[in-house]
């Protein structure tokens, strides 16, 4: 049975979107997946299913909406995509929590990204349904404006092997 890792967008940060991790689990149960199981509380949750990546999206966004009231972005990634990324990393120098994973629904389109403005020499690299960005003077203090993030949803380099791992464990 497929295993995915879904990466839920706006929970659990900055006050919005408060998920207990238990609950998501719950959620997951109750859409049918197994060996559900989360990671962090920030929105990070592996499971397997019988259902395709599309399917598994759209039931867990009519889950949280359900949940919530309104509507919350979901991103799906197989293991196979996980561990391509992370083999694809642009900048594998980088200090793991100084390399954020852009994860989006399509690929960027070049002329959004050609118009992003690193003020604090950030670099940016896309790769497919993502984009990675190193922020070498950390990410707390960057005043980066990326076009995508209302669609996207970010996870730093420790989150994502993290996630990795979990598929591979199932």
């Amino acid at each position: 049975m497929p295993a995915y890792a879904a990466l839920l967008r706006a929970v659990n940060v900055g006050g919005t979107g408060k998920l207990a991790m238990t609950d998501l689990r719950k959620l997951c149960e109750a859409a049918g997946f197994a060996e559900v199981a989360t990671y962090i509380q920030s929105g990070n949750v592996v499971f397997t299913s019988k259902r395709g990546e599309a399917s598994v999206k759209k039931l867990l966004e009519a889950a949280l909406a359900e949940h919530f009231g309104k509507p919350y972005g979901v991103l799906v990634r197989s293991a196979d995509e996980l561990r391509e990324l992370l083999d694809a990393n642009p900048f594998p120098k980088a200090a793991p929590n100084q390399l954020l994973i852009l994860f989006l629904d399509e690929k960027p389109a070049a002329a959004k990204l050609k118009g992003v403005v690193a003020p604090g020499a950030e670099e940016l690299r896309a790769c497919g349904r993502h984009i990675f960005i190193h922020f070498p003077n950390g990410m707390g203090q960057s005043k980066l404006k990326l076009p995508f993030r209302d669609v996207g949803t970010g996870r730093n380099l420790n989150t994502v092997r993290k996630l990795l791992a979990m598929l591979e464990a199932m």
